[in-house]
């Protein structure tokens, strides 16, 4: 047995069409379709008491993204970027050709930069910023020159 593709990660949110103004229109995820989750099969699978929630699936350069938003149970949270040592997801990030366009493209979109973050490696001529989304999920910006297909860092040997 074998997996046969990564099929999506999911981001949780409080309104999906303030996220999708952010994940659609400012960072060009392409959306694919929308389900409506509920009954008694989704809440023993996602473990909840009950589930009423509408998906939506976006796609950009292989990478699926899934919106998950619950209208039962209400999202939970404080909507406050995690810290980067918490275990789980870190961040989502993306190479971008100019950081501080699209970092203004996003803040539009309803993004909060988090300024205190901005990086610049003059070595390698690079410029990074973290954002959160509407939900306090972490975006890195990652602006550096080169081939974006192409790892950072010391290869790995397989």
């Amino acid at each position: 047995m074998a997996v046969l593709r990564v099929a999506h990660l999911g981001i949780c949110v409080r309104d999906l069409e303030r996220s999708l103004r952010l994940y659609r229109d400012a960072l060009g995820f392409l959306p694919l379709s929308e389900v409506q989750v509920s009954g008694d099969e989704a809440a023993r699978l996602l473990r909840l008491p009950r589930v009423e929630q509408r998906t939506v699936f976006l796609e950009r350069d292989g990478l699926r993204l899934a919106l998950f938003a619950f209208a039962e149970p209400a999202p939970r949270g404080s909507g406050e970027p995690r810290a980067m040592n918490e275990l789980g997801l870190a961040a989502l990030a993306l190479r971008v050709d100019d950081l501080e366009a699209t970092a203004a493209r996003c803040t539009e979109a309803g993004a909060r930069l988090l300024p205190e973050t901005r990086t610049d490696h003059p070595g390698f001529g690079s410029k990074l910023v973290f954002l959160a989304d509407p939900d306090g999920t972490l975006i890195e910006l990652i602006e550096i020159p080169g081939d974006p297909w192409r790892p950072f860092g010391t290869p790995i040997a397989r």
